[in-house]
């Protein structure tokens, strides 16, 4: 990373951080608390990789508010040793997500701080609130930040792959279905979107013509 996106994903992730604590601390009862810790994992994602499928509006939103509820889930099951909750409301956070797709790893923090906290201990009212306000707020306003700097810095957030002209070296090798298919077929799964595999390969047939 160059040390101009850098700045510029630090600056964001500062911007993000204000945005969410603010509607928190202004919308929140005072003795509730304003921001999440994992909303600070989410502005690295929204910040500072915005392409990444893991970054987008969706995964950050939804991602956070439904891990944040199986997490409230989990806490209100009777007699079950912490260990145990903790685990299964990670693991179930992330089946969720993927389900959903809304994969987004700070869910899992957002899973395992509803577990955590038991904010169903004050009374249900407030625990099934939780995944909604702090933490649906929080997201939502660190989304709309997100968009706001993104654009401001002449970026595109939610990410969108660039049309590119069909190179050389696609036309006769390989189709957007067989990059699609070729990801599908990886025994893990790649944090990279199809078309920002055609656009690389464009890219890279581009500089191999003009270096002839």
């Amino acid at each position: 990373m160059s040390r101009f996106i850098s700045l510029r994903a630090s600056i964001g992730g500062f911007v993000g951080i204000i945005a969410s604590y603010s509607a928190g601390f202004i919308l929140m009862p005072i003795e509730s608390a304003a921001i999440v810790a994992p909303m600070g994992a989410s502005a690295v994602l929204a910040f500072g990789v915005p392409a990444s499928p893991l970054a987008t509006p969706r995964a950050v939103i939804l991602g956070n508010v439904l891990s944040a509820t199986i997490g409230v889930i989990v806490s209100l099951i009777p007699d079950v040793p912490l260990l145990i909750a903790c685990a299964l409301s990670v693991g179930l956070a992330i089946a969720a997500m993927n389900a959903s797709k809304s994969l987004h790893p700070p869910g899992g923090a957002s899973a395992l701080t509803a577990t955590l906290l038991h904010p169903g201990n004050h009374d249900l009212t407030t625990g099934f609130l939780f995944p909604f306000v702090p933490v649906g707020l929080n997201a939502v306003a660190l989304t709309i930040a997100a968009i706001a700097y993104h654009r401001i810095t002449g970026h595109t957030y939610p990410h969108r792959p660039q049309d590119v002209e069909a190179s050389t070296v696609i036309q006769n090798y390989f189709t957007r279905e067989n990059i699609y298919n070729a990801l599908q077929s990886m025994p893990d799964t790649l944090d990279v979107e199809p078309g920002d595999i055609e656009q690389l390969l464009a890219i890279i047939d581009k500089n191999k013509c003009d270096l002839k």
